[in-house]
């Protein structure tokens, strides 16, 4: 997990730009550098870095002597980066995983780049012999990736947008700051003026494709067909492999468990596989709950279970209201369920730096959108609608739930690992028939249960244990989180504003006054740029007025006969 920014044909100063540089300094503390191009004085890169892998050559932008022509700022992990050496004999001049994709670059251009590499990733690639710039970003979007481009060709590039929105410019920027679409490339012409030009926007992967790098990996391939059996076996497989490849790294390894099905199951695979490759220190896994929460309670069970050493950070409302103003700086969004989600979330991440070495984190994000885990899909009208939404969800992940891991724990300079999201993985459940992967007998994720009912790798009631989003099952029983949040809210925003809120927020109008307060913080920093979201995340098939899963008839605590 890094920070990356770059910026082409700027009429401002370099030196006065790069002050925008640093409000993303928080993606990696240990060390920044900025670089001016050679031959383009209006071009720089700029890089933020948190050494995991190969902490004596890790710089960038990565620059090797075989292509003095090429420059490459990228954020993320290539987990099949070895794989690609040996495959195609490339002779690489680092340890970085990074340098495969000036190999591959080199080797066969940005389509073939972009979709042999296994992992997450962000990166600007500037081809100087060319005069060519690309962007690219992985499938789901796992790492961010922010660009504006102006009608006079000024071009810059960041992890986050807070990085490109106070850029000085000869023109405004005006809303031009946007998500960079995940699963896609963009080439860019380079003139001798350092401006750019695009040329094409190209979707290279979509997520029920299987992707061409399954070529190279490390599982062969599986049995086929879709008897209940195999299927199992597979899922077992694949998800094993998931978590086994994203054990690369150089820092300590920590894991976040809420004591729902998908973080434990991270959690209890992943202490597994380290105990077989003889990791010289405990997994310490991380909860976070007011105290006698449900998480808090079912984490303690699973980390027992497993044999972790376990961390509880104990949640109080005041904290947590205080954290509100400055989760929505780092998240750029003022969705609310996201919001929600991501205190609990920042707040722990910011307990992990400051108590502990543990800087690779993993976590159990994806898992609700791949395998249909939200409540409302009870309320499918068809297992094939069922499947539809289950694309839906992924392809919007960038928006909601990979935006809120990535923030909150990039805001504490951690990197997050997705599991769940792994190409293969998602792209072969995607690939079962979609009567197999909706709830059943009442239980969302059956499948994804059922495959690991006979492994032991949980207790049964954590296996079989109904789903609770993390922003409720980290507060108590009596009480959801949402609800404390509206209470406090109901006294920050007088009830003539709200009536007032289409007029003032014509676009995404906020209906509640809890949707009222976090608004009115994301324009105090983000004036003008609601098109970021362009709706808020809801249940479908439902009457809901609000996110959260308490609030559907279907939902039943651990409590609750």
């Amino acid at each position: 997990m890094c920070g990356i920014w770059a910026l082409f044909g700027s009429d401002e100063c370099l030196s006065v730009q790069c002050l925008s540089a640093m409000k993303i300094a928080h993606r990696g503390p240990d060390a920044f550098r900025f670089e001016n191009v050679n031959g383009f004085t209006n071009c720089c890169f700029g890089f933020h870095r948190l050494a995991v892998v190969d902490q004596l050559y890790g710089m960038q932008p990565i620059r090797v002597k075989k292509f003095p022509y090429l420059w490459l700022c990228y954020n993320g992990e290539i987990y099949n980066f070895k794989q690609l050496q040996k495959q195609f004999g490339f002779d690489f001049q680092t340890l970085v995983d990074g340098e495969v994709i000036l190999h591959l670059y080199n080797r066969g251009g940005i389509e073939q780049t972009a979709s042999m590499l296994d992992g997450v990733f962000a990166f600007i690639l500037l081809d100087t012999a060319n005069r060519k710039v690309f962007l690219a970003r992985d499938t789901y979007g796992v790492r961010p990736l922010f660009k504006v481009l102006t009608d006079d060709g000024f071009l810059g590039v960041c992890s986050e947008a807070k990085g490109l929105i106070n850029l000085k410019h000869s023109t405004s920027l005006g809303s031009k700051v946007e998500p960079f679409l995940p699963g896609h490339y963009e080439v860019l012409d380079l003139k001798p003026s350092g401006k750019v030009a695009s040329v094409e926007l190209v979707k290279f992967h979509s997520c029920k494709d299987e992707p061409l790098h399954v070529a190279c990996d490390t599982v062969e391939a599986l049995p086929s067909g879709f008897d209940l059996e195999t299927v199992k076996s597979n899922i077992r497989i694949l998800f094993e492999n998931a978590v086994r490849k994203r054990l690369m790294a150089h820092r300590r390894i920590g894991c976040l468990l809420s004591g729902g099905l998908d973080s434990s199951l991270v959690a209890a695979i992943l202490l597994k596989l380290m105990k077989e490759i003889n990791v010289n220190y405990p997994l310490q896994t991380f909860a976070i709950g007011m105290e006698n929460s449900p998480d808090l309670l079912a984490a303690r069970k699973v980390a027992a279970h497993i044999g972790s050493e376990h961390h509880e950070v104990i949640l109080n409302t005041e904290e947590g209201i205080q954290a509100i103003e400055e989760v929505i700086f780092s998240l750029e969004t003022y969705d609310i369920t996201t919001i929600r989600a991501s205190i609990g979330m920042y707040l722990v991440s910011k307990y992990i730096r400051k108590k502990t070495d543990s800087v690779v984190i993993f976590s159990g994000e994806g898992s609700d959108e791949l395998t249909q885990g939200y409540i409302y899909f009870h309320k499918a009208p068809s297992p094939e609608e069922a499947a539809e939404e289950s694309e839906r969800l992924l392809k919007e992940l960038y928006l909601f739930d990979v935006l809120r891991a990535d923030r909150t724990t990039a805001a504490h300079g951690l990197e997050l690992r997705v599991p769940f999201l792994d190409h293969r993985f998602t792209s072969y459940y995607l690939s079962l028939p979609a009567e197999l992967r909706i709830p059943k007998n009442g239980i969302e994720k059956y499948l994804l249960r059922l495959s690991f009912e006979d492994s032991n790798l949980l207790p049964k009631e954590i296996l079989w244990r109904p789903k609770e989003a993390f922003s409720d099952g980290i507060a108590s029983v009596k009480k959801s989180w949402f609800s404390i949040l509206q209470d406090y809210i109901d006294q920050q925003v007088d009830d003539l504003l709200l009536e007032k809120a289409a007029e003032k927020y014509p676009f995404n109008p906020p209906k509640t006054k809890e949707s009222y307060y976090y608004r009115q913080i994301f324009e105090k920093h983000y004036c003008g740029r609601s098109s970021w979201l362009p709706h808020y995340w809801m249940p479908r098939w439902v009457k809901a007025t609000d996110p959260s899963a308490r609030t559907l008839k279907h939902y039943k605590s651990d409590t609750q006969e």
